[in-house]
């Protein structure tokens, strides 16, 4: 399931880095520190793929 908005988007690829190790969890905070605790990689990974285009900046 693709993410509905730019900010999903940004938040799934900021747990995701911090999910491989990539980031420290410490830096998370709101959605994304949520997204990583709830979600598995595969999760993260296809909700922050996909192209921003048309996107709202934020979802509704």
């Amino acid at each position: 399931m693709p993410a509905k908005s730019k900010a999903q988007q940004k938040a799934a690829g900021a747990a995701l880095s911090a999910k491989r190790g990539d980031t420290p969890k410490s830096k998370l905070k709101g959605a994304s520190k949520q997204m990583a605790d709830s979600m598995t990689e595969k999760q993260l990974k296809d909700f922050a793929k996909g192209s921003t285009k048309g996107k709202p900046e934020h979802a509704d």
